[in-house]
């Protein structure tokens, strides 16, 4: 038995069929970590949809209901990036829900893992590249919103920069987000976060590792927060097909130690949602992500 949870829900795929973005990789996650043993069946947790009312302290309420009532606007569904559904847009309330749900797990056992997650494109009133709610920012939201904790922290360590993250908590001091991305990368505008670690294309893992242990370890002793939300993209992947950074898989593995072991030395929990990865082999990206798992346990384990 797992010292933390595994959030999952058959739902969280996207059913976007030949896309870029292979949805098909939360059930592969899935697959992978029961059939090499990591996990077993009871170390799942299935969440149920977000609430509209813990949506809508991150959104702006006609963009909720534009996505729930299929009233989206031509450019507002080319911007999305993908095709509009309504299985689509349940599958977005269901990685929310997955990610409060692995924040209130982390609260409790000091560490919770969405198997899916990390939307960080998404505005509070439109949505992009891929993302049509931030379930970050909707956890971050209402884990305050419930008394919980009142300082949260993102660290975004997606190859691409968490520009709907920075925007929605722009000027808020009790969410602190870092995001550590290459710089020529999409977003082409990149609305500032609390911290922004801008990466030179081809960046490989000591440089990478360095800057972002220099910044995380400040961040957290100045911050001190409460949870950490932590968006463990796959893509800085040397084979990603939408990055362009040269981080191996053992760099993912040593990143994922080093935000998860920072946090956890100083007793803060770790809510872990998984965001972009596009790797050429689809295993790849299932693989790094079943390693942030192993990272969790190991933290976890001491």
């Amino acid at each position: 038995m797992l010292p933390f949870k595994l959030i999952y829900h058959a739902g969280y795929d996207l059913n976007l069929g030949e896309h870029v973005f292979p949805a098909r990789k939360y059930r592969l996650i899935r697959e992978r970590l029961l059939a090499s043993g990591f996990a077993g069946e009871a170390d799942f947790v299935q969440p149920k949809p977000i609430d509209d009312e813990d949506v809508l302290a991150a959104h702006d309420r006609g963009w909720v209901q534009r996505l729930k009532f299929g009233t989206l606007g031509y450019q507002e569904i080319l911007k999305l990036e993908i095709p509009y559904s309504s299985r689509m847009v349940e599958a977005f309330w269901l990685a929310a829900g997955g990610s409060v749900l692995a924040a209130r797990h982390a609260l409790e056992a000091g560490a919770g893992f969405n198997v899916g997650g990390g939307f960080h494109h998404a505005f509070a009133g439109h949505g992009e590249g891929f993302c049509a709610i931030n379930d970050i920012a909707v956890t971050a939201r209402a884990v305050q919103r419930r008394g919980l904790v009142e300082r949260v922290m993102i660290a975004d360590c997606d190859v691409h920069h968490g520009n709907g993250t920075a925007a929605i908590f722009a000027g808020d001091d009790s969410v602190f987000t870092l995001s550590i991305h290459q710089f020529q990368n999409y977003p082409e505008v990149k609305p500032p976060s609390t911290i922004d670690i801008h990466l030179a294309d081809g960046t490989g893992d000591d440089e990478y590792l360095h800057k972002l242990g220099t910044a995380l370890t400040t961040a957290l002793d100045g911050f001190q927060p409460q949870i950490l939300l932590y968006v463990a993209g796959a893509d800085p992947y040397g084979e990603d097909q939408l990055g362009g950074l040269s981080l191996t898989m053992d760099g993912l593995a040593r990143r994922d130690a080093l935000v998860i072991g920072e946090a956890r030395r100083r007793g803060i929990p770790v809510a872990v949602m998984l965001a972009g990865g596009y790797a050429m082999r689809t295993e790849d990206t299932v693989e790094i992500h079943a390693n942030t798992a192993r990272a969790v346990r190991d933290a976890l384990s001491g």
